[in-house]
């Protein structure tokens, strides 16, 4: 094995090697087919310092997604991440419009439950150092060098203080609440931080190391400890490990949003869109319309100079 990957052989641990590789990360499905394609060319033309690109999708959409793997974007199949006792199927419930994910061993699960799994999952398969999360309904629109998620050795942990006390945040407080149970964090110990973002960066190693942990807490494995709670975020389980059970070793915090989301409410006009991405603060490199609000995809392309 390359010593570079062996921790503690050049590196003190949870720090970075002196030269670190990065890998953007996309959990993504077949309605978002076409947005993650735009993602994929807007990365091509606006992102350096990536090593690989990794798009993590169910077994049933591998094949569509195949089209947009190259020399450096792999398509990576759910079933070489998560456990083979996790099934999909056809939501009934739903008529047949949704999936939902079953197994004994785990609440149902919804795509957006597996996609977080996926996220974390990937951690094991990876060799980059770091792994920045990014979703498929986001487009690049200025240069953005992945050297930015790190300095003096250590990754940047996207921390929003205090957040969590305000009116408002019911269930991120519920998210931050059930990551400290997985993390076997006292009940006590109270995080009033959000960590949840896109286009957000994590230290690989320190990633596989949390699951370590959940299992040693638990006594079973960390997908099967997620999994038996439905409300939970990845993102939370992540930060309060960084925080509250590392100390904040090797990370640096930061709560500058690099992508400026249009989170909720309708499809924008032209000239709406036109001043949403005005508006992008001078550290914000691309945008995010969310997928479910409709915002025609053809008409982005447009709008950002790639066609329609």
């Amino acid at each position: 094995m390359n010593s570079r990957f062996v921790p503690g052989a050049d590196v003190e641990p949870g720090m970075l090697p002196q030269m670190p590789t990065a890998a953007i990360v996309t959990a993504s499905y077949a309605p978002d087919f076409e947005r993650c394609r735009l993602l994929c060319e807007t990365i091509d033309r606006h992102v350096s310092g990536m090593a690989h690109h990794y798009i993590l999708v169910e077994q049933r959409d591998v094949t569509l997604f195949r089209q947009l793997q190259d020399g450096r974007r792999t398509i990576v199949d759910e079933r070489a991440l998560l456990p083979r006792w996790l099934h999909a199927f056809d939501d009934p419930l739903s008529l047949l419009r949704r999936r939902i994910w079953l197994s004994l061993k785990t609440m149902p699960l919804r795509g957006w439950h597996v996609q977080q799994l996926r996220r974390i999952a990937i951690a094991a398969h990876a060799r980059e150092d770091v792994l920045i999360f990014c979703d498929s309904d986001v487009a690049f629109l200025r240069s953005f060098d992945c050297g930015a998620f790190w300095r003096n050795g250590k990754v940047r942990l996207f921390r929003r203080d205090g957040v969590l006390e305000n009116s408002g945040h019911e269930e991120q407080r519920i998210w931050s609440r059930n990551a400290g149970a997985v993390l076997g964090i006292d009940e006590a110990v109270v995080s009033t931080h959000d960590y949840i973002s896109t286009l957000i960066a994590w230290h690989r190693e320190t990633v596989t190391a949390m699951c370590a942990e959940i299992e040693k807490v638990h006594g079973r494995g960390w997908v099967q400890v997620i999994g038996s709670e439905r409300k939970f975020s990845e993102c939370m389980i992540y930060g309060r490990y960084v925080d509250d059970v590392l100390g904040g070793a090797g990370h640096f915090h930061g709560s500058e949003e690099l992508c400026r989301v249009h989170w909720t409410g309708e499809a924008l006009s032209d000239d709406e869109f036109r001043r949403f991405v005005a508006a992008m603060a001078p550290e914000q490199v691309a945008i995010g319309m969310q997928s479910f609000i409709g915002t025609d995809i053809g008409r982005i392309r447009r709008l950002i100079g790639l066609g329609g």
